[in-house]
C-alpha cells in the first residue's frame, strides 16, 4: 500500500515573502529520497495559516490548526521542519509542538493517541551550531504525543559560523547531507511499512 508524507515547514517566513526558504529546499530534498520507496508527499508552510496558540486540537475562533491536524494524522510519515534560531528550534516549530499536546488525551479504545503508527523525521537548517539540541528538544516533544522515531531520523545542514551562506544558496546537495537524507528516507519508510502493517495498543 502507498505510504503518505506530511512535511510542515516552520520557517519564520510566509510563502508572500520574497526571500527564499532554506527549510524548504531541505525538506523537498527529504521528499525526493522518499519517493523511490513509494513514498507520496507535500510541504506547508505553517506560517501560511492561521495557528493559534494552545493545548488544543480546536481553540475556535479561526484557529487554522485543525486543517494542518488532519494532515498529520493522515500521514505515515510526518516531517518536520525548521529553522534554528537563536540556538532553538523556531517559535513557530514550538507552537505546532505544543498543539500536538492535545494528542496525549485523544486516545482511541486501546489507549493509542492520534500519532500512534505514525513515523516523525526532523529536518534542520541553520547557520550556527545547535542541531543536535533542537532535535533533541523536537524528538522528545513528538515521542511523548505518540510518534516513532527511526534510526538515523535527524537531518540537518548548518553553515559556517557567523556566516552568510545559506542552505538554499549552496550550488548542490553537500554529499555528507545527502548520505544522510538517502539513509533517512530509507528507515522511515521501512518503519512506517512496518507500522502501516500492525500497531498495537495497550494490552489488557
Amino acid at each position: 500500500m502507498p505510504l503518505k508524507a506530511f512535511a510542515l515547514n516552520c520557517t519564520l517566513k510566509s510563502s508572500d515573502d520574497e526571500e527564499k526558504s532554506s527549510t524548504d529546499r531541505l525538506l523537498a530534498d527529504v521528499l525526493a529520497a522518499l519517493k523511490p520507496h513509494g513514498v507520496e508527499g507535500e510541504i506547508v508552510r505553517a506560517l501560511d495559516h492561521d495557528i493559534k496558540p494552545g493545548v488544543l486540537s480546536d481553540v475556535g475562533d479561526g484557529d487554522q490548526w485543525p486543517d494542518l491536524r488532519q494532515k498529520i494524522v493522515a500521514a505515515d510519515i510526518f516531517i518536520l521542519g525548521l529553522p534554528i534560531w537563536m540556538g532553538q528550534p523556531s517559535s513557530v516549530a514550538k507552537r505546532v509542538l505544543e498543539r500536538m499536546d492535545a494528542f496525549l488525551a485523544e486516545t482511541d479504545d486501546k489507549g493509542r493517541m492520534p500519532a500512534a503508527g505514525k513515523v516523525a523525521l526532523v529536518a534542520i537548517v541553520g547557520n550556527e551550531d545547535g542541531a543536535h539540541h533542537c532535535h533533541a528538544e523536537c524528538f522528545q516533544a513528538l515521542n511523548d504525543v505518540g510518534f516513532t522515531i527511526p534510526a538515523n531520523g535527524g537531518l540537518y545542514w548548518v553553515g559556517e559560523a557567523m556566516g552568510d551562506v545559506n542552505y538554499v544558496d549552496l550550488p548542490g546537495t553537500p554529499k555528507a547531507v545527502a548520505s544522510m537524507i538517502k539513509m533517512a528516507a530509507s528507515n522511515a519508510a521501512h518503519l512506517a511499512k512496518l507500522l502501516k502493517q500492525n500497531y498495537p495498543g495497550v494490552s489488557e
